[in-house]
């Protein structure tokens, strides 16, 4: 018979001391962006979906980042002010549990690819009915290199664990190896983490000894296997450039068994929380920075970015398009070939072909916006908006300097600066008078060539 774990409080403990100096950075490592997100935002997204009552994060060097990171999220923060081992790490977050009662999860913030899936698995085990005292997250990868290794007793039972340098070459030879992450009950922990000694060559306490701990009390450990990739740590540039190329291609996958159709999957890029509905196209080289939202039936052309956009159905943006935060396209809008949106709305059927760029606007349903097109929207101090009518066309290489209001129907006549508003379905144009000298370009030429030849 096993017990419901979600029965039982959950509180979620989550090791980010580290200083990570193999990253080389200002920035904590723990904060490095996976997909425009930061691996423990990623970590702390997968923990909500367990619903824990309390979510502690130790931090150590650089708290004010990883604080400042996790400030609107209700997380906890624990200081370990010297980095004494994990268990040490763990012990500095136990006061914060003041007297919760309950399940704990102990993660790591660098360890960004746990699922939640596995973690519930990991509770499930722990509220079984012969009562292990530990659950251990073990995995194999497929090179085991200096992993701890985990070596099995009867069944999933755990007989020993051991750090890499002082295994034997039979312990070296088992592929199952310690990711570190481990549930208990808080009053185990609190029992087990004190009893925990620094007798090793670095003079640290070990969170993987708790096993040993518990055995003294005659309480077995187990282990449940994840797969590889879930005990992923990230500590250099380098791993980081790899969790990403994982992230994306497994993002890739999804997508496209969700109806989104890549021509060239690998040169795609997407967000974290980047929204595509199905039956759109990407072509080749578009990259997709944070709050993107696309719906059914759009194709995004190649060498496209788009950041903190909204687009509608059957829209075409691109190739060579940019739309910033801000940017909202309705259905069936299209943004053509270095066209930069900002802030900006456009309506049903608007059209922005080439060449333009559009700052704090709303152009109305089914309006033109013609090649060489800008909205001055800044004045060096102040924004300001420019709204252009349903219908409008605008002729190309006009500036409309806002605040400018284009009533719906107007034409603007080619080339126009235009600095007063236009009523609907008026002509504004703002141009000299053409003139025309008839043989001034002979004359002038002639007299060039004189002064050359003087030369």
């Amino acid at each position: 018979m096993t017990a419901d774990p979600a029965a039982a409080p959950l509180a979620v403990i989550v090791l980010a001391a580290g200083q990570g100096t193999r990253m080389k950075s200002d920035t904590h490592k723990v904060l490095h962006p996976i997909a425009g997100k930061a691996m423990l935002l990623h970590l702390l997204d997968t923990v909500t979906d367990l619903s824990p009552a309390r979510e502690i994060v130790v931090v150590g060097k650089g708290r004010e980042q990883v604080e400042a990171a996790v400030a609107s999220r209700g997380v906890v923060s624990a200081l370990q002010a010297e980095q004494l081992g994990t268990a040490h790490a763990v012990g500095a977050a136990v006061p914060a549990l003041g007297d919760f009662d309950g399940n704990v999860l102990i993660l790591f913030g660098d360890t960004p690819f746990v699922a939640a899936d596995t973690l519930r698995a990991m509770l499930a085990r722990l509220g079984a009915s012969d009562v292990p005292g530990i659950v251990v997250l073990t995995h194999s990868p497929a090179e085991s290199g200096a992993y701890g290794r985990v070596i099995l007793g009867d069944g999933d039972r755990i007989a020993t664990m051991v750090e890499y340098k002082d295994a034997s070459d039979a312990e070296r030879a088992v592929r199952l190896c310690n990711s570190g992450m481990m549930t208990l009950t808080a009053a185990d922990l609190r029992n087990w983490l004190p009893r925990i000694g620094n007798d090793n060559a670095a003079g640290e306490y070990y969170l993987p000894d708790l096993v040993m701990v518990a055995a003294q009390d005659g309480r077995a450990s187990v282990a449940v296997e994840g797969a590889p990739v879930e005990a992923i740590g990230i500590n250099s540039r380098a791993e980081l450039a790899a969790a990403e190329r994982l992230w994306q291609d497994r993002q890739r996958a999804e997508m496209m068994a969700a109806g989104v159709t890549l021509i060239d999957p690998a040169s795609v890029f997407f967000a974290a929380d980047t929204q595509i509905a199905r039956d759109v196209t990407i072509e080749p080289n578009v990259v997709f920075g944070p709050g993107v939202t696309i719906a059914e039936g759009t194709t995004i052309r190649a060498f496209s970015h788009i950041e903190g956009a909204t687009i509608g159905a059957n829209c075409e943006v691109g190739p060579y398009a940019r739309l910033r935060p801000g940017a909202v396209l309705e259905e069936t809008a299209k943004v053509g070939n270095f066209v930069e949106i900002k802030q900006a709305r456009l309506g049903r059927g608007a059209k922005a072909n080439h060449l333009a760029y559009l700052g704090d606007a709303d152009v109305g349903a089914g309006a033109n916006v013609g090649a060489g097109t800008i909205t001055c929207n800044y004045d060096g101090f102040f924004k300001y908006r420019t709204v252009i009518g349903d219908g409008a066309f605008i002729g190309s290489n006009s500036a409309l300097v806002a605040p400018v209001t284009i009533g719906a129907g107007a034409i603007i006549g080619a080339g126009s600066v235009v600095t007063k508003d236009v009523e609907a379905d008026a002509l504004g144009v703002t141009r000299s008078e053409q003139q025309s000298l008839p043989g001034w370009a002979a004359r002038f030429r002639a007299r060039q060539k004189a002064r050359k030849g003087a030369k």
